[in-house]
């Protein structure tokens, strides 16, 4: 994408969000900011001591392209725990800046590690693409150890956007979020499969019996607004109007028993 083009975009989103969210204007972010919140819960359970698995981290996106320095502060783990490794499916994640070691995994199949290898495993924005849900969620409890923690965000399944997008064949994605997202990146547009990202999905893949459920929905700032005030503002009045079920954002904080 043009630099000028992609800074430009920037720009005009952020004027848009400042119609109606007038703190972005102090440090560049909402007071919904779903990363900022998030990320900071994240945040919160990290240990100097720990190993950490960025599952599904692609080539760090958000740290290098995202023009706000509290909120890819919040997203490096980097030098504050012992060790952090970042695996994808795809090669991207060979040039992923956040992690000490980084490695592509192949497609369904199981994952490169010991037993209980990490004290946390964070999954941003992977779980709706998971085709797979028996496998990944059987390796990810494997590899975790008693007392670790599985902290991951997804589309919630059943907000407007994923019903929306459930209908549209996967080559058609990157045509809508194009249009919808003028400043996502092709590169980081990948199919969807929705086996993964309910509150009925986590029972059923990480049972109460192994992991203690911390899960809560979210509804950040609208993220599709196409850059228009008027439909940024028809956004809100619908997330306002929804009934929880159907926020925007599941994030996941699961604890394996010990």
């Amino acid at each position: 994408m043009n630099e000028a083009i992609e800074t430009n975009g920037v720009r005009r989103s952020v004027r848009v969000l400042q119609t109606w969210f007038p703190e972005v204007g102090a440090g560049g972010f909402t007071a919904l900011d779903g990363s900022i919140e998030f990320y900071g819960r994240v945040q919160a359970l990290l240990r100097p001591e720990m190993h950490v698995l960025d599952f599904g981290a692609g080539r760090g996106a958000a740290l290098l392209d995202d023009p706000v320095a509290f909120r890819r502060d919040l997203r490096r783990f980097k030098g504050r725990v012992a060790r952090v490794v970042a695996c994808d499916v795809d090669e991207a994640v060979l040039s992923n800046p956040g992690a000490d070691e980084r490695l592509v995994i192949p497609l369904d199949a199981g994952l490169p590690f010991a037993d209980n290898a990490f004290d946390l495993i964070v999954s941003d924005f992977v779980f709706e693409h998971v085709t797979n849900p028996a496998l990944v969620s059987a390796e990810l409890r494997r590899i975790l150890k008693p007392g670790g923690w599985l902290c991951a965000r997804t589309p919630n399944k059943y907000c407007p956007v994923s019903l929306v997008t459930r209908l549209i064949h996967n080559s058609g994605h990157t045509k809508i979020l194009r249009w919808a997202q003028p400043n996502r990146r092709e590169i980081d547009v990948f199919p969807t499969a929705f086996k993964l990202n309910s509150k009925r999905d986590l029972d059923a893949w990480f049972p109460v019996e192994t992991f203690t459920h911390f899960t809560y929905r979210y509804e950040p700032e609208p993220g599709y607004f196409f850059n228009n005030r008027h439909v940024l503002a028809l956004m809100l009045v619908v997330a306002w109007l929804l009934p929880p079920v159907m926020k925007t954002n599941l994030f996941i904080f699961l604890r394996k028993r010990s």
